[in-house]
């Protein structure tokens, strides 16, 4: 019972006894607050996940209009979710006084990643950016649990810390291949070097397609069908040549060679003719004839043209070469043997006989 204290009733009057007021008795005011923070809290997490993760528009809606109204309960009851609650310190209120500030935390982060979502979404670039909103997302859920701890709990923050950065330098000497596939990653996609899709060629001749990058490592699609996992740091210490950029047209080039009887101008022609009449090759920027050398055997002639991706670039190679095959026989051209099959015989000496 609360000790009494003595007042005069008038001056001169004999001294009565009052009971003071109880300290529960000005937290009374709170007990309604803490438990509407308490159902909004549930009711927002029933909802956001009858949303379904397929309309994240709708859960960042629910998301906010939960928070808002929790933190508008919160400032008309006069409680401070960032100060620890000194009113409720046992029983069944301080339990509902610290579910409600772990409610309100959590739908605080909820929010935060939730416009993070939208953000990303509206810059039309999720899949490549995830690397970098997983970290976003983890440094916000620490953020909440450190807050929690500290200002729902009383723990003492610092002291965690510390411990935390112990425990992480311990990790981090075991984990160095790791966490150096993790920093690689981050730092590809900070450089923005390539982008989920593109065609991509390393410097020890591995070429393929961008399927997939997470926090380790990096897939590629080759032209076999194949899928090859590159470690981020490994993919970071290479050389990378991006087939897809500027835009996706690549260039090709097919040499041919024809028998040095011909005229070089009569050849330039008919190959020119072959690239105009291509289906399958750009037009813009128009295609190219290179005269690249001449001998007394053959005309070298090296055909430059571009496709419009590099998985179209066989295909048009072989309407090509067929499209070559029939100008020659249209135009009287004739293919020449391959450098390489020539083979030198020395005159024989003659014989000098004497009668």
């Amino acid at each position: 019972m609360p000790d009494p204290v003595l007042i005069p009733a008038r001056p001169g009057a004999i001294y009565r006894k009052q009971p003071r007021r109880s300290s529960s008795m000005s937290g009374d005011d709170h007990y309604l607050p803490l438990a509407l923070i308490n159902i909004l809290g549930i009711a927002g997490i029933v909802v956001w996940h009858l949303q379904g993760p397929s309309r994240p528009t709708g859960r960042l809606i629910v998301q906010i209009l939960f928070f808002a109204g929790m933190s508008l309960v919160l400032y008309a009851g006069g409680i401070a979710p960032q100060q620890p609650d000194d009113v409720y310190t046992e029983g069944f209120a301080a339990l509902l006084s610290k579910s409600a500030r772990v409610l309100w935390w959590t739908h605080l982060a909820w929010t935060i990643i939730g416009l993070i979502h939208i953000y990303v979404r509206l810059n039309r670039k999720p899949r490549e950016a995830h690397l970098i909103l997983d970290m976003a997302v983890a440094v916000i859920y620490l953020g909440v649990a450190l807050s929690v701890m500290g200002f729902v709990f009383g723990m003492p923050v610092a002291s965690l810390v510390t411990t935390s950065g112990v425990v992480a330098l311990i990790l981090g000497l075991a984990l160095q291949n790791t966490l150096g596939d993790v920093f690689s990653g981050i730092a590809l996609t900070l450089g923005k070097a390539y982008a989920i899709g593109d065609w991509v060629q390393l410097s020890d001749g591995t070429a393929g397609r961008v399927t997939e990058t997470n926090w380790r490592s990096t897939n590629l699609l080759t032209a076999a069908n194949n899928i090859v996992v590159l470690p981020n740091s490994m993919l970071a210490r290479q050389g990378l040549t991006s087939l897809s950029r500027p835009d996706e047209t690549h260039q090709i080039t097919l040499g041919v060679r024809f028998a040095a009887v011909q005229s070089p101008r009569l050849i330039e022609e008919a190959m020119r003719s072959v690239l105009q009449a291509s289906t399958r090759i750009v037009q813009d920027p128009p295609p190219a004839v290179a005269l690249k050398s001449i001998d007394a055997i053959a005309i070298d002639v090296e055909l430059q043209f571009r496709v419009a991706s590099l998985a179209v670039g066989t295909l048009a190679k072989n309407e090509i070469i067929d499209l070559i095959h029939g100008h020659r026989k249209a135009d009287g051209l004739s293919l020449a043997l391959p450098a390489q099959s020539l083979v030198f015989v020395p005159a024989p000496q003659a014989t000098i006989v004497r009668l």
